[in-house]
């Protein structure tokens, strides 16, 4: 009821080895920063890329290598719909990556996908891996340790700390995101926050089915099964487990715990 396989459907996901022998879902936290570390290589390499210094202009990544795109057309369609297009010198660049001119970058390994869209604006901080036609919104701000499945969105002003997006999961807008997982097709409203600290000392605990487990972990956000939602000004307590289709309301604080599937919290 509480391992990985109950809240995701992790066939298609590019990075699923990470949740294998996992017993409860929130075990994958805990290798997280290990998984990331070791699957990341360092990509990018380019006389005008330096850390901490806004892009002066647009980049291209192509074929594993990162250009500068002054010399490309680009059409700026709805990258998670296979609809961002490059061409250089009128051929099309098949499953090119663009980095907007004023995206800040720290590190290099920053694995970047086919056909993402990274703003002007964002701040990506080592190690990250961002999935195919996946969108990094201005001044969405990624702190490392975070992957990003297929066609998802980190939206504006939106914080990723040590986190995972399945394919499909949208936070759009204004949101905070810390030591949480959003399964497939998940979306938060504007302004939703995942609380993942206790105000007291110790590890997080869990109230289960079966009563309360011991995470093992002094951080943790939020787990939303896949087809889940959250509304808009929505907050979730430290270890709240959402199974799949469930809805939190707007302006509503979801408690900590398990919640089974299809609940509506209001």
């Amino acid at each position: 009821m509480l391992s990985p396989a109950s809240f995701f459907d992790l066939e298609t996901f590019p990075e699923k080895d990470i949740f294998s022998n996992c017993i409860h879902v929130w075990d994958v936290l805990k290798q997280l920063k290990e998984y990331t570390s070791r699957r990341t290589r360092p990509e990018f390499s380019h006389r005008c890329l330096a850390d901490g210094v806004p892009l002066l202009s647009p980049f291209i990544v192509h074929n594993g290598k990162l250009r500068n795109a002054c010399e490309c057309t680009i059409e700026f369609g709805d990258a998670t719909k296979g609809q961002l297009k490059v061409k250089e010198n009128g051929q099309p660049l098949e499953g090119a990556s663009v980095i907007m001119a004023g995206a800040v970058l720290i590190g290099k390994q920053i694995n970047i996908g086919k056909g993402v869209l990274i703003e002007s604006g964002s701040y990506i901080q080592e190690p990250v891996i961002i999935g195919d036609h996946s969108v990094v919104r201005h001044g969405a701000y990624i702190r490392g340790h975070c992957i990003i499945g297929e066609r998802c969105v980190v939206g504006h002003a939106t914080e990723l700390k040590h986190s995972i997006f399945l394919n499909d999961a949208k936070a759009g807008h204004f949101a905070y995101l810390g030591d949480s997982i959003l399964g497939n097709n998940v979306n938060l409203g504007a302004g939703t926050k995942f609380a993942n600290l206790r105000f007291f000392p110790g590890s997080v605990s869990i109230k289960g089915p079966e009563g309360l487990i011991d995470s093992g972990l002094r951080k943790i956000g939020a787990i939303l099964g896949d087809n889940s939602q959250t509304g808009c000004n929505s907050v979730t307590n430290p270890g709240t487990i959402m199974a799949k289709d469930c809805a939190l309301m707007p302006n509503t604080t979801a408690p900590s715990g398990y919640h089974p599937p299809s609940s509506l919290l209001r």
